[in-house]
């Protein structure tokens, strides 16, 4: 399978060094720093049972996205529609773009900017880029995709490079589990620069981290979003299997970078406005990583 890698971050290296460990021929689009040390040298793949080096194509423009069968569109969820727009005058017309991102509205807003189908996954995986061209696998991996003309054939094809897929016919309260993880995790591990482990150890971080998944769950539920499984007991198991992981969002603010929070917690609060549900937690969490964004931008500036 042609597989091309739309934003070739942590995630994207990930999902597209295990396909091209696999046999299939990858395409990772991403920043330069990491595109000139893949070349170079091949993406180093450091997992939990390996570490190698994985040859595998690398670019920095989505060109390189011509003639692929599947595309993994990886990028920020606030790069969505910019990366769509670069992309899609290179997307074969059977080509499926499914969306690793976090948040939960990716796939409806991809779909406004390509013409081919989408499919949203969730993604569960703890990975952080090491270095230019070296991505490390901390825990987990596996993958759920909503159903499509073709998303049998891409299950099996990652199930056979050792990534463990499912199909559901209810990503969209799947999405919504993973973004109540995130919300509990994410600002909170950014705030005070501490993986998971450490900080569920804090006074006082459980009592915040249940009181902000109330409140998702209020919004989910006046949204009539079917959330699978026991959210709480999902929330703590991240702690751990992930311990040693800092969030994406603590990742953003660290390198000086625009993080996700506006789709995170901050899409929260946007819902339960409109529902008329309060989310004064979760409202408190998007200030604050907005504050220290802003800040490190005057610095940099």
């Amino acid at each position: 399978m042609k597989v091309a890698v739309m934003g070739a971050g942590a995630v994207g290296c990930y999902y597209g060094g295990m396909l091209a460990r696999a046999g299939h021929d990858v395409v990772l689009i991403g920043r330069a720093q990491h595109v000139d040390a893949i070349r170079a040298h091949g993406l180093r793949l450091e997992t939990q049972s390996f570490d190698e080096r994985v040859r595998v194509a690398a670019s920095t423009d989505a060109h390189a996205a011509a003639g692929a069968q599947l595309v993994l569109f990886c990028v920020k969820s606030t790069d969505t529609e910019s990366a769509a727009q670069q992309l899609q005058p290179h997307l074969a017309p059977d080509a499926l773009i499914v969306s690793l991102q976090n948040g939960v509205d990716n796939a409806e807003r991809l779909r406004t900017q390509v013409a081919q189908e989408v499919a949203a996954a969730v993604v569960y995986v703890a990975a952080g880029m090491a270095g230019p061209g070296h991505v490390k696998h901390n825990g987990r991996g596996e993958l759920v995709i909503e159903p499509s003309a073709t998303s049998d054939a891409v299950a099996r094809a990652l199930i056979d490079a050792s990534v463990p897929t499912e199909i559901s016919d209810n990503v969209r309260g799947a999405l919504w589990a993973k973004l109540i993880l995130n919300c509990a995790y994410n600002a909170l591990s950014a705030l005070a620069h501490l993986p998971y482990g450490e900080l569920v150890q804090r006074d006082g971080v459980t009592d915040v981290m249940r009181d902000v998944v109330a409140e998702c769950v209020a919004v989910a539920q006046a949204d009539q979003v079917v959330i699978p499984g026991d959210v709480d007991a999902a929330v703590r198991r991240i702690a751990a299997t992930m311990a040693t992981q800092y969030s994406s969002t603590a990742q953003d603010l660290a390198r000086g970078r625009r993080s996700e929070i506006d789709h995170l917690n901050g899409y929260v609060v946007r819902r339960g406005a409109a529902r008329g549900v309060p989310t004064p937690v979760n409202r408190v969490l998007h200030t604050l990583v907005k504050l220290v964004e802003s800040r490190e931008g005057d610095a940099v500036a």
